[in-house]
């Protein structure tokens, strides 16, 4: 079936959760999705909303709502396990709850706790290990079977994590990114950092070097030739690096100039970077590699298809046109100290002089 499956959070029925003793939604939320992934064999489709709701779908034979539930926090990110029983949320005050797909009325089950934001949630491929970021620069490996059980902590991000992926095709390595504008790699069950990247000295000559940050939005992984693509909150670029497993470093292959910026990126199977932009001409973008560069596809028939049908319901997508960065309120402060005791102390030589006037 080509049809496309729409779906309207406005229309789903608000959880008890999120109803007063009236009946009524109680819920000052919008309807606007914050998280949402696919099951690793694409069965299943999970979102959660900014009215506190995860919503569940079977993709096959075709797609159908089977579960809205309440989640006690809006969430950030989620992940479905690889066995396709469980989905894992995580919210804004630090825990991880666990929510069942085979009994997909049930509720959530606490799994983990930081005490900071968490920022996304990642598994490994055999469901062994939880991993977690959060904004203060950590990340947290723990076991999945005992969640209180800490394996590891990855220590060595100078801001708050913004994106982990546990490289599928070599399940003992970690890829993070933060808003410290690095790319790192980790042997996480050890917590061993063993290979960072600085995106500013890719990003930037030396005649345009700014203060420019490079907070990672996605992270993309594509196993067929080991590469990995990076989009940067804001920025209208894509990063396209190779993964050496075996030095266990990547390697800056490529970046691709968008007109406008990015939304999201993805690889399909066969190997096509897809990217998801902030235009409705031209919506969709694809890659294909070709004598070592990436170079774009205009010819695709699907690429046509999915381009049609985001430019047919564009409305969707006109509320997010512009928006500001969401990571930019994530930074920690810094303070002056000396440029603060500088001003008191003229303020206090000021009000001397005029005592003495």
């Amino acid at each position: 079936d080509d049809s496309l499956f729409v779906y309207d959070c406005i229309n789903a029925e608000k959880t008890l959760g999120n109803k007063g003793q009236d009946g009524k939604p109680t819920g000052k939320g919008s309807d606007d999705i914050l998280a949402f992934a696919f099951s690793p064999s694409g069965d299943y489709f999970a979102l959660t909303d900014d009215n506190k709701r995860l919503i569940l779908f079977h993709t096959k034979p075709s797609w159908e709502c089977v579960s809205v539930r309440s989640v006690n926090r809006r969430c950030l990110s989620l992940i479905i396990t690889t066995a396709e029983d469980k989905i894992l949320v995580a919210d804004k005050s630090g825990d991880v709850y666990s929510y069942s797909i085979t009994e997909p009325q049930a509720e959530g089950k606490l799994e983990l706790g930081h005490l900071s934001l968490l920022l996304d949630v990642a598994l490994s491929p055999d469901d062994q290990y939880i991993l977690t970021a959060d904004r203060d620069e950590k990340i947290r490996v723990s076991l999945a079977k005992a969640p209180h059980n800490i394996v590891s902590y990855c220590l060595g991000h100078k801001e708050f994590v913004s994106k982990i992926l546990v490289i599928p095709n070599y399940p003992h390595l970690l890829l993070s990114a933060s808003g410290d504008s690095t790319l790192r790699l980790w042997e996480y069950k050890s917590g061993e950092e063993v290979y960072c990247c600085h995106l500013s000295s890719i990003c930037e000559s030396e005649r345009t070097r700014t203060e420019q940050k490079y907070p990672v939005s996605r992270i993309t992984y594509c196993c067929q030739g080991g590469y990995v693509a990076v989009l940067c909150d804001c920025i209208p670029t894509v990063y396209v690096f190779q993964l050496d497993a075996i030095a266990q470093q990547l390697v800056y292959r490529q970046q691709i100039s968008l007109k406008h910026k990015g939304w999201d990126i993805a690889f399909e199977e066969m190997g096509d970077l897809w990217i998801l932009q902030e235009d409705s001409e031209a919506p969709l973008q694809s890659y294909r590699p070709c004598d070592g560069q990436w170079k774009p596809v205009t010819d695709d028939k699907g690429l046509q298809k999915m381009s049609k049908y985001i430019q047919d319901n564009w409305t969707v997508f006109e509320g997010f046109v512009g928006t500001e960065s969401h990571y930019s309120s994530l930074y920690k402060a810094s303070f002056d100290n000396m440029a603060t005791y500088l001003q008191r102390k003229e303020e206090r030589l000021q009000q001397q002089k005029k005592k003495r006037q």
